[in-house]
């Protein structure tokens, strides 16, 4: 199992510093596109990666200064992992200076809004600071307050906001910024200069500015917290992975760290231990709790032979393991990067977000400077102070933080939970495309069975041998990986047959396979293969029908130019087959199965499972023309498939799920993996697609709806008819709620839970 892009020549992942809304993301699209070689680039706010595409001389510096241009911060992940501990470790880092800087700014505005805000709320308080400290010198005191506020704890938005502005790129900081000073400049003129403003209009809004900071210092505070827990599944993943192992070298056992092993090192692993590498066990036997990989509970025997993945848990035995995998390329390592990946997929919904907001902010500025000129110019008196208040108001309030972490962070969660549950998705888009679903088509061999078939009827033609036909048939099967040759090999090794030597072997596609056994020509595979061959298959009509109406999959073996015998297998349907269907159905689905087996099996089967629609006896090529034809009569599919030959139908279908017990090259095809091997992972699949698609949309309307329908209001829309105005402190406090919203209703998806039939 591999992931796309990663590693690949042409391909960087970055890690970005400094962004705060998502007028940022587009700025940091914009900056790394603009970089000669650059195809593409997506951006991820919650996640804080850049994910860039070019060509094979795209390099990682030129990225990095692109990004530095434009006012972030930009490094190379590493695929080791050590970028994520890197990242861990900057947000606690940043959380605690977060904290550290909001209870700075708490104690430095409580005194500057009991001062200001006291003497409005409660008149007598107000002819008690007059009487006492006096109003002059209450506004020097709240002067020295806030600007400690503003030049200590809230220097951040400054030190960012100003460059953006100059820039000719204003983000969020921008917005602070301008807001914050506008109101603490104006009280500087209040307090030291009140001869230059217009009569009446002399008041001063410390408390507007230190409480504005304080407020977004706090929705920071708690969007980090948030943030911070909507990457755990991949903290939970990190985890899993073993940081040492005892290798067998020379003779002896030493414990070394996992970066000192390699292919081939034998390890031993004691009971309770989590096994370090992926490998193969050499001797010992035990049960491994493999429910990581796969979601399934029950622990799984394993013996000499077998295969073990690294991050499970060995149970009751001591193992012998020679490592096949370790580091980037074990199983595990690969699911990480794999929901990595997806995590910082940009859905098409998302793109169209970002064009939205990165013209966002310079209108809200726009609007914020009409508001004021338009309330100086008609407003009633003091028009200045109205003008000003509500132009602060308005900056405040449109911040697009919610915007930017709408998205992002919902498909952070949504494809963890999916981790969790064993669905692997590998490209993002998948994510929005299976909610759109209306019809499930499946593969029938090791998707909706076993895919490790048994023989159970081997009727012979006139003059062949039992024991002769099934050795030379094994022996040329022996050759192949198909579950159905493992199954006819399996028997003859139970018989205790010598298989003959296999000489010429051809696998002739959605036909059969052909070689030399023991000196004589065999060819064994479906009845059109023997058709091919101009073979009559009729002298076996009556065993054929019986077969295929008792659901097993007839096979003809040719020996020699002459029809030999008639085969027939039979796969067992997986346990929870049926439940998996049903719950698709509950889902308002419909459910088409594409197999290459014959009619007869194929309909028994579906008679068993309560399957709509049956597509049988296609080749490969046919099962590609069969997703067409399904999605043009029904509308969007996902196609289900383990094999090589499903990797076409996978690439075609709107959403290619492959089954993680399958091959590579079906993995490679498909946008989701199910890692379990279960069918069950499919509605789970698009359960969870629906939730985080709705679970977006609900994020999408709050910031949209939100932050627009305040504006008016922060502009003074209601004051005409009901006198009613938006402080900048409650437009501070709503637009930091805003985010929180957003992140708080984002990890509700946590608690998804599995779609029953």
């Amino acid at each position: 199992m591999t992931t796309a892009n990663a590693g690949q020549p042409g391909h960087q992942d970055l890690m970005i510093e400094g962004m705060t809304c998502a007028s940022c993301v587009g700025r940091v699209e914009r900056a790394l596109k603009a970089v000669p070689g650059v195809q593409s680039a997506s951006v991820n706010l919650a996640t804080e990666r850049a994910s860039v595409q070019g060509d094979a001389a795209l390099d990682a510096g030129a990225l990095i200064a692109a990004v530095a241009r434009a006012g972030y911060t930009a490094s190379r992940v590493d695929p080791a992992g050590a970028s994520e501990d890197a990242q861990a470790q900057r947000h606690a880092d940043e959380l605690r200076v977060l904290k550290r800087d909001l209870l700075l700014a708490a104690l430095l505005t409580l005194p500057v809004f009991a001062l200001e805000m006291g003497g409005h709320l409660v008149p007598a308080f107000h002819h008690f600071i007059a009487g006492t400290l006096g109003t002059q010198n209450s506004w020097l005191l709240q002067f020295a307050l806030t600007t400690l506020v503003l030049v200590l704890p809230g220097r951040r938005f400054y030190q960012k906001g100003i460059p953006a502005l100059l820039r000719a790129a204003p983000d969020m900081n921008s917005l602070v910024a301008v807001g914050t000073l506008a109101a603490y400049g104006f009280s500087l003129v209040a307090t030291f200069a009140p001869r230059l403003l217009p009569a009446g209009t002399v008041n001063v809004y410390y408390e507007a500015a230190a409480v504005i900071v304080t407020l977004i210092l706090l929705g920071r505070m708690l969007e980090a917290k948030a943030k911070g827990r909507t990457s755990e599944a991949i903290k939970r993943l990190l985890t899993l992975q073993a940081k040492t192992a005892r290798v067998r070298r020379d003779g002896s056992v030493v414990e070394l760290p996992l970066e000192q092993i390699g292919s081939g090192d034998v390890i031993d692993v004691r009971p309770g231990e989590r096994i370090a590498v992926d490998g193969e066990v050499i001797d010992g036997e035990s049960y491994v709790d493999e429910s990581m990989i796969s979601g399934e509970p029950v622990p799984v025997r394993k013996a000499p032979g077998g295969t073990v993945i690294g991050g499970t848990v060995n149970q009751t035995g001591t193992l012998g393991v020679r490592a096949t995998a370790v580091g980037g390329a074990t199983v595990l390592a690969q699911i990480i990067r794999m929901v990595e990946q997806a995590q910082t997929a940009k859905l098409p919904i998302q793109t169209l977000v970002d064009r939205i907001t990165l013209w966002f902010v310079p209108a809200v500025m726009g609007l914020a400077l009409l508001t004021f000129v338009v309330w100086l110019l008609f407003g009633p008196q003091p028009a200045l102070t109205f003008g000003l208040v509500n132009a602060v108001a308005v900056l405040i309030i449109a911040c697009p933080c919610a915007m930017g972490l709408a998205t992002p962070t919902s498909i952070m969660v949504g494809t963890g939970r999916g981790a969790e549950l064993g669905v692997l998705f590998r490209k993002g888009e998948a994510l929005q495309l299976l909610k759109e679903a209306q019809v499930v088509a499946v593969d029938k061999t090791g998707t909706l069975t076993e895919g490790r078939p048994v023989l159970t009827d081997l009727q012979l033609a006139d003059g062949f041998a039992r024991a002769d036909v099934l050795a030379r048939v094994a022996a040329v099967e022996d050759r192949s990986e198909h579950p159905i040759a493992r199954a006819i090999v399996g028997a003859a090794q139970q018989e205790g047959l010598q298989l003959p030597a296999v000489e010429a072997f051809e696998s002739v596609t959605g036909y059969g396979v052909r070689a030399q056994s023991g000196g004589m020509r065999v060819e064994v595979g479906a009845d059109r293969f023997m058709q091919a061959l101009g073979l009559d298959v009729a002298v076996f009509g009556q065993d054929a029908k019986r077969l295929g109406e008792e659901g097993k999959s007839p096979l003809y073996a040719a020996i020699d130019g002459r029809l030999a015998a008639i085969i027939a297998v039979s796969d067992p349907i997986k346990h929870d087959t049926r439940t998996a269907i049903a719950s698709l159905h509950a889902l308002g689905l419909k459910v088409a199965m594409i197999t290459g087996d014959n009619r007869r099996t194929a309909e028994a089967i579906a008679r068993q499972l309560g399957i709509d629609e049956v597509v049988a006896e296609v080749l490969p090529d046919g099962k590609v023309e069969a997703v067409r034809r399904l999605k043009a009569a029904h509308g969007r599919l996902a196609y289900v498939g383990d094999g090589i030959n499903d990797a076409p139908a996978l690439a075609e279908a709107d959403v290619g799920m492959a089954i993680g017990t399958g091959t590579d090259v079906a993995i490679e095809a498909a946008d989701v993996v199910l890692m379990s091997g279960s069918l069950q992972g499919v509605p789970n699949a698009i359960a969870l697609s629906k939730a985080t698609m709705g679970n977006i949309g609900q994020n999408l309307f709050w910031a949209f709806a939100y932050n627009t329908a305040l504006i008016p209001v922060a502009a003074g829309a209601l004051y005409p008819h009901w006198g009613v105005l938006l402080s900048p402190v409650f437009a501070a406090g709503a637009m930091a709620l805003s985010s929180v919203f957003v992140l708080g209703n984002a990890l509700r998806l946590k608690r998804f839970q599995p779609a029953k039939g």
